[in-house]
Protein backbone atom coordinates (compact mmCIF):
# COMPACT_ATOMS: atom_id res chain seq x y z
CA UNK A 1 0.00 0.00 0.00
CA UNK A 2 1.82 3.06 -0.97
CA UNK A 3 1.00 6.66 -1.35
CA UNK A 4 -0.31 6.48 -4.98
CA UNK A 5 -2.98 3.96 -3.97
CA UNK A 6 -4.51 6.50 -1.61
CA UNK A 7 -4.39 9.40 -3.92
CA UNK A 8 -7.41 9.78 -6.22
CA UNK A 9 -7.28 9.11 -9.72
CA UNK A 10 -5.55 12.18 -11.60
CA UNK A 11 -2.98 13.15 -9.38
CA UNK A 12 0.60 12.52 -10.83
CA UNK A 13 3.37 12.09 -8.55
CA UNK A 14 7.07 12.61 -9.37
CA UNK A 15 9.82 13.69 -7.69
CA UNK A 16 11.43 17.20 -8.01
CA UNK A 17 14.30 15.92 -9.40
CA UNK A 18 12.77 14.16 -12.46
CA UNK A 19 10.65 17.10 -13.28
CA UNK A 20 13.58 19.56 -13.19
CA UNK A 21 15.39 16.82 -15.17
CA UNK A 22 12.30 17.18 -18.05
CA UNK A 23 12.28 20.61 -17.71
CA UNK A 24 16.34 21.18 -18.48
CA UNK A 25 15.77 19.06 -21.45
CA UNK A 26 13.21 20.50 -23.16
CA UNK A 27 14.72 23.70 -22.74
CA UNK A 28 18.43 23.79 -24.16
CA UNK A 29 19.44 26.89 -25.90
CA UNK A 30 22.70 26.14 -27.68
CA UNK A 31 25.85 28.52 -28.14
CA UNK A 32 27.37 27.36 -31.21
CA UNK A 33 30.76 27.14 -31.52
CA UNK A 34 31.76 26.74 -35.01
CA UNK A 35 35.73 26.57 -36.31
CA UNK A 36 35.64 24.71 -39.20
CA UNK A 37 33.80 22.02 -41.46
CA UNK A 38 31.48 20.21 -38.82
CA UNK A 39 29.59 24.00 -38.16
CA UNK A 40 28.21 23.30 -42.14
CA UNK A 41 26.55 19.98 -40.33
CA UNK A 42 25.47 22.04 -37.21
CA UNK A 43 23.88 24.79 -39.26
CA UNK A 44 22.08 22.07 -41.35
CA UNK A 45 20.70 20.90 -38.26
CA UNK A 46 19.33 24.49 -36.94
CA UNK A 47 17.91 25.45 -40.51
CA UNK A 48 17.40 22.57 -42.52
CA UNK A 49 13.75 21.31 -42.54
CA UNK A 50 14.59 18.18 -42.49
CA UNK A 51 15.95 18.24 -39.20
CA UNK A 52 13.53 19.70 -37.57
CA UNK A 53 15.45 20.31 -34.05
CA UNK A 54 12.35 22.56 -33.15
CA UNK A 55 10.81 19.69 -31.62
CA UNK A 56 13.56 19.36 -28.88
CA UNK A 57 12.86 23.17 -27.53
CA UNK A 58 16.61 23.69 -29.24
CA UNK A 59 15.31 26.14 -32.38
CA UNK A 60 17.20 29.38 -30.58
CA UNK A 61 20.72 29.05 -31.44
CA UNK A 62 22.49 31.50 -28.62
CA UNK A 63 25.47 33.70 -30.21
CA UNK A 64 25.40 35.15 -26.35
CA UNK A 65 26.65 32.44 -23.77
CA UNK A 66 24.86 34.08 -21.16
CA UNK A 67 21.55 32.71 -23.12
CA UNK A 68 22.92 29.02 -23.48
CA UNK A 69 23.61 26.49 -21.14
CA UNK A 70 24.43 23.71 -24.23
CA UNK A 71 27.97 24.37 -26.23
CA UNK A 72 28.47 22.62 -29.40
CA UNK A 73 32.03 22.38 -29.92
CA UNK A 74 32.27 21.95 -33.91
CA UNK A 75 35.43 21.67 -35.57
CA UNK A 76 39.39 21.87 -34.81
CA UNK A 77 40.39 24.37 -31.51
CA UNK A 78 43.62 25.76 -32.23
CA UNK A 79 45.67 27.23 -29.16
CA UNK A 80 45.32 30.31 -29.88
CA UNK A 81 41.10 29.75 -29.63
CA UNK A 82 41.46 28.03 -26.52
CA UNK A 83 41.36 30.79 -23.85
CA UNK A 84 38.43 32.26 -25.77
CA UNK A 85 36.36 29.03 -25.68
CA UNK A 86 37.45 28.79 -22.04
CA UNK A 87 36.22 31.79 -21.53
CA UNK A 88 32.90 31.92 -23.78
CA UNK A 89 32.27 28.21 -21.74
CA UNK A 90 32.60 30.50 -17.75
CA UNK A 91 30.35 32.82 -19.21
CA UNK A 92 27.52 30.32 -20.08
CA UNK A 93 24.70 29.63 -16.90
CA UNK A 94 24.72 26.53 -14.60
CA UNK A 95 23.58 24.43 -15.76
CA UNK A 96 25.67 23.92 -19.12
CA UNK A 97 26.57 20.99 -21.25
CA UNK A 98 29.21 20.28 -24.06
CA UNK A 99 28.86 18.48 -27.05
CA UNK A 100 32.63 17.88 -28.96
CA UNK A 101 31.23 17.79 -32.69
CA UNK A 102 33.69 15.43 -35.06
CA UNK A 103 36.97 14.30 -34.92
CA UNK A 104 38.95 17.30 -34.58
CA UNK A 105 37.06 18.48 -31.52
CA UNK A 106 37.58 14.75 -30.25
CA UNK A 107 40.42 14.07 -30.40
CA UNK A 108 42.62 16.91 -32.75
CA UNK A 109 41.29 14.80 -35.72
CA UNK A 110 44.36 14.58 -38.55
CA UNK A 111 45.83 17.61 -37.36
CA UNK A 112 48.42 16.35 -34.35
CA UNK A 113 50.41 19.01 -34.34
CA UNK A 114 51.60 21.80 -31.80
CA UNK A 115 49.13 24.45 -33.08
CA UNK A 116 45.74 22.15 -32.49
CA UNK A 117 44.29 21.30 -29.29
CA UNK A 118 44.37 17.48 -28.83
CA UNK A 119 40.67 17.47 -27.56
CA UNK A 120 38.44 20.29 -26.40
CA UNK A 121 38.14 17.93 -23.51
CA UNK A 122 41.44 19.99 -22.39
CA UNK A 123 40.05 23.36 -22.37
CA UNK A 124 36.13 22.20 -21.38
CA UNK A 125 34.82 19.69 -19.67
CA UNK A 126 32.64 17.17 -22.45
CA UNK A 127 29.57 15.12 -22.11
CA UNK A 128 29.46 13.96 -25.25
CA UNK A 129 31.92 12.99 -28.04
CA UNK A 130 30.42 13.02 -31.75
CA UNK A 131 32.83 11.07 -34.23
CA UNK A 132 33.15 11.30 -37.70
CA UNK A 133 34.80 14.00 -40.26
CA UNK A 134 32.52 15.85 -40.73
CA UNK A 135 29.24 14.31 -38.68
CA UNK A 136 26.08 13.91 -40.35
CA UNK A 137 23.05 15.99 -38.87
CA UNK A 138 21.51 13.08 -37.96
CA UNK A 139 24.21 11.85 -35.87
CA UNK A 140 24.05 15.44 -34.06
CA UNK A 141 20.44 14.40 -33.73
CA UNK A 142 21.17 11.36 -32.21
CA UNK A 143 23.80 13.01 -29.48
CA UNK A 144 21.70 15.92 -28.69
CA UNK A 145 18.61 12.71 -27.57
CA UNK A 146 21.63 10.90 -25.55
CA UNK A 147 22.03 14.46 -24.14
CA UNK A 148 18.78 14.51 -23.31
CA UNK A 149 18.70 11.24 -21.75
CA UNK A 150 21.38 12.13 -19.21
CA UNK A 151 20.15 15.55 -18.59
CA UNK A 152 17.24 13.92 -17.13
CA UNK A 153 19.30 11.50 -15.01
CA UNK A 154 21.12 14.48 -13.80
CA UNK A 155 21.07 14.70 -9.84
CA UNK A 156 20.22 17.61 -7.78
CA UNK A 157 21.65 18.35 -4.41
CA UNK A 158 24.66 19.72 -2.87
CA UNK A 159 27.19 17.57 -4.05
CA UNK A 160 26.16 18.01 -7.65
CA UNK A 161 28.85 21.31 -7.99
CA UNK A 162 31.50 19.23 -6.26
CA UNK A 163 31.26 16.84 -8.16
CA UNK A 164 31.07 18.32 -11.53
CA UNK A 165 34.10 20.53 -10.27
CA UNK A 166 35.99 16.80 -9.89
CA UNK A 167 35.33 15.92 -12.57
CA UNK A 168 36.31 19.18 -14.98
CA UNK A 169 39.82 18.98 -12.70
CA UNK A 170 40.15 15.62 -13.94
CA UNK A 171 39.77 16.41 -17.29
CA UNK A 172 41.86 19.33 -17.44
CA UNK A 173 44.77 17.49 -15.77
CA UNK A 174 44.60 14.74 -18.33
CA UNK A 175 47.56 13.85 -20.33
CA UNK A 176 47.07 15.44 -23.67
CA UNK A 177 46.82 13.03 -26.31
CA UNK A 178 50.08 14.11 -28.19
CA UNK A 179 52.33 13.22 -25.28
CA UNK A 180 50.65 9.38 -25.00
CA UNK A 181 53.38 8.03 -27.10
CA UNK A 182 54.28 7.82 -31.08
CA UNK A 183 53.78 4.83 -32.60
CA UNK A 184 55.90 4.34 -35.88
CA UNK A 185 54.07 3.51 -39.18
CA UNK A 186 54.99 0.29 -40.89
CA UNK A 187 57.19 0.87 -44.31
CA UNK A 188 58.41 4.18 -43.19
CA UNK A 189 61.98 5.01 -42.76
CA UNK A 190 63.23 7.80 -40.16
Amino acid sequence: MGLEDKLPSGILLSTVEVLAGYMRKSSLWPATFGLACCAIEMMAVGSAPKHDISRFGMERFSASPRQADLMIVAGRVSQKMAPVLRQIYDQMTAPKWVIAMGACSSSGGMFNNYAIVQGVDHVVPVDIYLPGCPPRPEQLLDAIIKLHEQISNTSLGPNREAIIKEVEKAALNARPTIQLGSFPLEGTHA
